[in-house]
């Protein structure tokens, strides 16, 4: 038990004394999962208002296909990426390989379905007189959907944090596409597995307390968007 308080003792003394190696790995987090929220949210928002709102041939496989992939394991994303990125794959000129673009790259995959699922579940739930009432007032499809997004802000915050905390705590993709490399590629997550690998517990937990601290402004964050847009 000892051990434990100490490690806990020692991991906040490298948090609170800027430690280089443990900053570095939150930067790195920081950067892939802020690069990859950009992309998820840019595509996932309104194919996942085109999954929910629209009819089309195919919806019932396309809605199938999305919900299945949320349990797409994180490994197999990464084999992919890293078979698109490594310099015999198509994608192997881009250079992306080893760097945050190419963890970026995988962790928007894996995000991707999630946010797409949950907007499309949001805007399915919304009253179903929305559509045809903007549509009679002679809005725009580019207005409906911003109008449907709109209403359906609550949900679709909760699925930009559910899509934040699955790429800000993966490890596959980090390890595969990233590397792990010091000062570089090397995340919360695998420097958490390798350092705790290593006996160096104190790092691991330091890491680990960064990573909870990030979830809780996130969440606290949303709560406080929510409590402004209500007033």
């Amino acid at each position: 038990m000892d051990y434990l308080i100490q490690g806990i003792v020692q991991a906040f003394t490298l948090i609170f004394s800027g430690d280089p190696e443990t900053f570095s790995a939150v930067w790195a987090t920081l950067a892939s999962s802020g690069l990859a929220m950009v992309v998820i949210l840019a595509l996932g928002l309104p194919l996942g208002f085109v999954l929910g709102h629209a009819d089309f041939p195919g919806r019932g496989a396309a809605r199938t296909l999305v919900d299945t992939m949320l349990s797409l394991p994180t490994v197999v994303v990464g084999l992919l990426v890293y078979a698109l990125l490594t310099r015999r794959g198509p994608l192997g000129d881009w250079d992306l390989l080893f760097s945050i673009p190419g963890i970026s790259m995988g962790l928007a995959i894996l995000g991707l379905p999630v946010v797409m699922a949950l907007t499309a579940t949001a805007v399915e739930g919304l009253d179903r007189r929305l559509g045809l009432t903007l549509r009679t007032l002679g809005a725009t499809p580019g207005q409906i959907l911003a109008t449907t997004l709109w209403e359906a802000r609550f949900s679709l915050a909760l699925a930009a944090v559910a899509a934040f905390g699955r790429v800000a705590t993966e490890v596959g993709i980090a390890m595969m596409v990233g590397g792990n490399i010091k000062w570089q590629t090397r995340t919360i997550t695998t420097a958490i597995a390798l350092e705790t690998n290593k006996g160096q517990f104190a790092l691991g937990m330091a890491l680990g307390v960064i990573l909870l601290g990030i979830a809780l402004l996130v969440n606290l964050a949303v709560a406080g968007l929510k409590r402004l847009a209500r007033e």
